[in-house]
């Protein structure tokens, strides 16, 4: 009765027995969405400040890479020099750089001998002049080791041999850096500075390939892509030519010499790249001196005034051909002596324990020694101690006799520096000789940036120099030719010595042209032609050139050339001298099998893969890096907290569920009435309140029962509403490690609260256990780049071939296969000491070749 007579209020409230007013079912569902709707959009809101806040800092943090200035400059490069070809642009820029490179070294020496004539003019007496004389070279070079030490050792010596095996294809580190450059750029000029008998060509080769390496790091950064092998390798060859072009203003010269002495075999697309960047920088180099040094014009480096309609007699070339081969027999001395003494150093245990106590001790009893030596007043007189190199070279170079009479007081002031009033000529030139010749090898073996080319070319220089001048004592009324008579010229058999010593030191031909491009005239081709053939030939049978001897003491990767006239290269094959153990990996191996592969093969950095252990079958090679790289993914923090998601979303879909089932429960229990026997129904939790009825709701006796459909499709709605305005960043943050985006329909605030809470990692022994069950499955190489086609050789390769391939295609190794499966392998070493035991005569079988490589100090990199 009670009842009906409240049928007419408000639908949204009810009375209880006491007239009190109660919230209905409908207005704690609302007022629970809005809390929930509130707590997601502080989620929100919080996440997309981090969002921002992370994206300031990854711009801050590649800013360098990627900023503005970055941009801008980006895009200035490719409308102005990626139009026009940013390589020609680039070699062109090499060549100007590397001229003024030169052309400041040349002036800072300048500078530093000017300084070391006045000090040891300001003496009073003998003492005086002598400390004056050894002072600024000694502290130049104490200087000058210490600088080289500290910021690039790298730079020390000539870093040609280096570089050749750098474009063989062998990586050395720290050889083509920024530090490098600056130490070989000032410790070549404190070198050279000092007086000491070295030379600038292979420096400033090596200085030519490190800003050529420095560019090719620019671009990489600037484009977002490491450049390819290949062009780093032409554009090095390129910067080799420029080396040498800066050197001597000798752009065809720099071009071949680099062809000879870099490489065993030259892509001829980068011809017309070296004489591009060798032209620049030779015509730069020469400018600078008419703009900055006053002078009228375009000169060569030694000037000479040869005679050009009748320069020798067709029957001086049996001198010419004498000239060289005493040079060819000279350089391979010099070579020999050059070996043999820098090993003496290494393995002479008081140099050892010296140079263990002190670095400095060695290189100042080396430039004291030298200094002393050129003091003028002492030996130095009969040396031309005071002259410096330039001078010494043009007074070689003079086309005048030094024994003939009637002289001009040009020519007498040449003659007084190679005379006394006690000693002649003759003597002053045959000590010059000996003393570059054996000095040059004396300073070559201190840490600092030293070059080979200038003190062997000085040297045959004075001996061709001995040789014309005995040629012009024995013939004094010269050749008849004809109706005139030729008179020897001593200028033209210096250069034809310098020509043929050099040639034979450095075992290439192409000195020849750089000596007609540094002396500005070619009247003397042939017999400089002739005798640089002839010396060239007798050293490179005689030994090593000076750089491959550098090779060699320091065991640098390169292979020696291959002796035709042994017959043993067509007998020997592949399978004789190749590693029959390979160490390899294959597609049943498990990660702890892989990972035991990678620590017992630590010097190994490229793998095998084969198909299975059994038939061996050969699928590709795999790079270290990426093995390891699947290790990491396998059991690395990644996965492992991918891992550790995984189960707290399992165990709390899992706990979600239950609570479900016991609430289900407990409703269904508490409903002691209802309309439907269906256990779905939920039933207001209070049955003493009366509620009045209303669409999707059921009073009976005061009790509310709502049909569930209604309440799950009104959450559903809710939550979708909530985070349909979550980004897709966040929102698939679960997607991106395989699970589901949506929280459980009937998740509640706690609920959502614990799934957003921190996890936490594995304790030591959870984490030793997950880790020995991820090491036991299979590799999947899948996500692993593997090359399917590396080098291959088969077994009956010859030898011959071998070396062939090796060169040609810079190979580091090669894999030997038998009809698709994996017998052997053959790397540089192997073949290196295959080379030397054919060319020896003794040939070792490929275990006892193996064996003598385990048992050296230097371990086998495939």
């Amino acid at each position: 009765m009670g009842s009906k007579r409240r049928m007419h209020l408000a639908t949204d409230q009810v009375y209880d027995s006491q007239y009190l007013p109660v919230q209905t079912n409908d207005d704690y569902e609302k007022s629970y969405i809005k809390q929930l709707k509130y707590f997601a959009k502080q989620e929100i809101r919080q996440a997309k400040e981090e969002h921002k806040t992370e994206g300031k800092l990854r711009r801050k943090e590649l800013h360098s890479y990627q900023g503005k200035w970055v941009r801008r400059l980006n895009l200035i490069w490719y409308h102005t020099i990626g139009k026009l070809g940013e390589d020609w642009v680039f070699l062109a820029f090499l060549g100007f750089i590397m001229a003024l490179i030169s052309y400041g070294i040349d002036k800072l020496v300048l500078v530093f001998m000017n300084s070391r004539l006045y000090l040891y003019n300001m003496g009073y007496n003998m003492s005086s002049k002598y400390f004056g004389w050894i002072l600024l070279p000694f502290c130049l070079i104490m200087f000058n080791v210490g600088f080289v030490h500290i910021v690039g050792p790298q730079s020390a010596g000539s870093g040609l041999p280096e570089l050749k095996t750098i474009l063989r294809g062998v990586v050395l580190k720290e050889y083509l850096t920024f530090r490098v450059l600056l130490a070989k750029i000032f410790g070549l000029s404190f070198t050279i500075g000092a007086g000491m008998p070295l030379g600038k060509e292979g420096p400033l080769v090596h200085m030519s390939s490190i800003i050529t390496s420095l560019y090719g790091r620019l671009i990489s950064k600037m484009r977002c892509f490491d450049l390819e092998e290949i062009r780093k390798t032409e554009m090095l060859a390129a910067a080799c030519a420029v080396g040498v072009a800066t050197t001597f203003a000798a752009p065809i010269g720099g071009v071949l010499f680099s062809v000879e002495v870099t490489t065993s075999y030259f892509a001829i697309r980068n011809y017309f790249r070296g004489f591009f960047a060798a032209v620049c920088g030779a015509i730069t180099y020469r400018l600078l001196s008419v703009w900055i040094d006053g002078l009228k014009t375009y000169t060569p480096v030694f000037k000479t005034n040869f005679l050009v309609d009748l320069p020798f007699d067709p029957q001086e070339l049996i001198a010419f051909a004498l000239i060289g081969v005493v040079c060819g027999f000279g350089g391979a001395l010099y070579c020999w002596c050059h070996r043999k003494y820098v090993l003496f150093t290494k393995s002479n245990e008081f140099l050892k324990r010296i140079n263990g106590f002190s670095r400095f001790i060695y290189p100042a009893f080396v430039v004291l020694s030298i200094s002393s030596i050129t003091f003028p007043p002492g030996i130095g007189k009969y040396l031309g101690g005071h002259l410096p190199p330039k001078a010494q070279v043009d007074d070689l170079f003079s086309n005048f006799s030094f024994t003939s009479g009637n002289l001009s007081s040009s020519q007498e002031k040449i003659l007084n520096n190679w005379k006394t009033n006690d000693t002649g000529p003759y003597l002053h030139l045959l000590s010059f000789m000996t003393f570059m010749f054996l000095m040059s090898i004396f300073a070559s073996t201190m840490p600092v940036p030293t070059g080979t080319f200038i003190p062997v070319f000085r040297c045959g220089a004075a001996f061709g120099r001995i040789i014309g001048e005995l040629m012009a004592t024995w013939f004094p009324d010269g050749f008849y030719y004809g109706e005139k008579n030729l008179y020897a010229i001593p200028g033209g058999y210096a250069t034809v010595g310098a020509a043929a010593f050099t040639g034979a030191v450095t075992q290439t031909v192409s000195v020849a042209v750089i000596v007609f491009e540094m002396t500005g005239q070619i009247c003397h081709t042939i017999p400089i032609l002739i005798a640089v053939l002839i010396a060239v030939g007798i050293a490179s049978k005689l030994g090593p050139s000076c750089y491959n001897n550098v090779i060699i003491i320091k065991k640098l990767p390169y292979l020696p050339d291959l002796l035709p006239s042994i017959s043993s290269i067509y007998s020997v094959s592949a399978e004789d001298f190749m590693i029959q153990d390979v160490k390899y990996v294959h597609l049943e191996m498990t990660y702890l099998e892989l990972k035991t592969t990678l620590k017992n093969n630590s010097k190994m950095t490229t793998f095998p893969l084969v198909e299975n252990s059994e038939n061996m079958i050969l699928l590709g090679s795999v790079k270290r890096n990426q093995l390891i790289n699947l290790l990491e993914e396998q059991t690395g923090r990644k996965r492992r907290l991918q891992f550790i998601f995984n189960r707290h979303f399992e165990e709390h879909s899992k706990e979600v569920l239950e609570k479900e089932q016991e609430q289900t429960k407990l409703t269904t229990s508490d409903n002691r009435l209802s309309l439907y026997d269906n256990p779905a129904y939920q039933y207001s939790p209070n049955p003493n309140k009366h509620y009045p009825q209303e669409d999707g709701h059921f009073t009976i006796d005061g009790t509310i029962i709502e049909d569930p459909d209604r309440i799950d499709k009104r959450k559903e709605r809710a939550f979708r509403s909530i985070f349909r305005s979550v980004p897709r960043s966040h929102k698939n943050f679960r997607s991106l490690l395989g699970q589901p985006t949506g929280l459980h329909p009937t998740a509640s605030k706690g609920q959502v609260f614990k799934l957003f809470s921190p996890i936490k990692d594995m304790t030591s022994s959870e984490r030793h256990k997950w880790e020995n069950i991820q090491m036991a499955s299979l590799i999947d190489f899948t996500n692993c780049h593997v090359d399917p086609a590396p080098f291959q050789l088969v077994q009956r390769t010859s030898l011959l071939k071998v070396h062939f391939l090796f060169s040609m295609m810079g190979l580091n190794h090669a894999y030997v296969t038998s009809i698709g499966k994996l017998v052997g392998v053959v790397g540089l070493k192997e073949l290196r000491k295959a080379i030397e035991d054919a060319n020896s005569g003794i040939f070792k079988n490929n275990h006892e070749i193996v064996k003598d490589i385990r048992n050296s100090k230097f371990p086998v990199d495939v």
